[in-house]
């Protein structure tokens, strides 16, 4: 063997070698999951998408085998911490625990630097807690009926307090305010703590706010609850009727809590977290769990999810064009 032949066939073994380590990360990749997960809120921790995630969170990583780590991003309902995940490599060892704030923010926010659609994949629903309209023990009305024909009565004088302007118990406001034809005079605060010490106080007449802070307070009797606007109602509150079911119809406003993937994550991924958090939240356990902060499981595929979030941003954008909020 000459020289040339010696070097062409060093050449070709060198060759071999480079396309045998090549393909190896293909052939030798881990099979999902190797490594801890991580889930990102996008609030602040004790709120009710990061209870939901930290209860979530430990029935996940018993199914899955590793670690599902809870990290909190909060800022701009939510936004913060959906952008960073929509950004994310899609390996599926990023997730996003998010809520109807994702189908809002869409058209409350001007300024945002990702498409919450178009960049974000639904897994799986987890939750939904239901908004509720609660009156001071003062407000002579004892169901929504009631209350509808006093605000029509005292026009442009009763007030709602709620959690923020854009919030999603400010829009529920504004939609049941849409549908019946009433003029309410809308009170907001920097969350549903102030709001309700105000409504208990007797400083504004009703709320709309989630049933999970304001369930303590319907409990003890310092507020009054006329109706749930889900479209339909709470297994916590049974004996509590819908706005539809008091003639109110078209209102269908509560704050579900689901997971959300960057778009780039492989579909088997996608379906087997979907498999291993619809068991979950099919479990009584969970449901147990859920009850006990006012809410209730939700289950679908991430095609049903990823119809219901669609949906809403067309909703809530009727919804927010017509209050005219709007944040930076």
């Amino acid at each position: 063997m000459n020289a040339a032949q010696r070097c062409t066939s060093a050449s070709l073994a060198a060759c071999g070698l480079a396309l045998a380590s090549f393909s190896l990360p293909a052939s030798a990749q881990p099979a999902w999951p190797a490594k801890p997960i991580r889930m990102v809120v996008g609030f602040a921790p004790g709120g009710n998408v990061d209870i939901t995630a930290r209860a979530l969170g430990p029935a996940l990583t018993e199914a899955l085998g590793q670690p599902v780590l809870i990290e909190n991003r909060a800022g701009a309902g939510g936004s913060v911490g959906a952008e960073m995940v929509s950004k994310s490599i899609g390996d599926g060892y990023t997730l996003l625990m998010g809520s109807s704030s994702l189908a809002v923010n869409v058209s409350l926010y001007t300024n945002l630097n990702f498409d919450a659609v178009k960049d974000l994949v639904p897994v799986a629903p987890v939750s939904v807690v239901p908004i509720v309209l609660t009156v001071h023990p003062s407000v002579p009305a004892k169901n929504a009926a009631e209350f509808i024909a006093l605000a029509k009565q005292r026009k442009g004088t009763i007030t709602y307090a709620s959690a923020g302007t854009g919030t999603s118990n400010h829009l529920a406001g504004e939609l049941t305010r849409s549908v019946a034809g009433i003029d309410l005079i809308h009170v907001p605060y920097k969350g549903s703590g102030a709001a309700l010490g105000d409504l208990i106080g007797g400083q504004v007449d009703s709320m709309f706010d989630q049933l999970t802070s304001s369930l303590p307070f319907i409990r003890s009797g310092k507020i009054r609850i006329l109706a749930v606007t889900s479209a339909k109602r709470s297994s916590i509150l049974p004996d509590v009727p819908t706005l539809a079911e008091q003639g109110v119809k078209g209102v269908d406003a509560s704050t579900w809590v689901g997971v959300f993937a960057p778009a780039s994550t492989p579909r088997d991924i996608v379906n087997r977290l979907n498999a291993s958090i619809q068991k979950i939240t099919r479990s009584s356990a969970f449901r147990e769990r859920l009850a006990a902060l006012g809410a209730d499981a939700l289950e679908g595929s991430p095609e049903q999810f990823g119809q219901l979030y669609r949906e809403e941003v067309v909703k809530w954008a009727k919804i927010v064009k017509s209050s005219g909020a709007k944040a930076e």
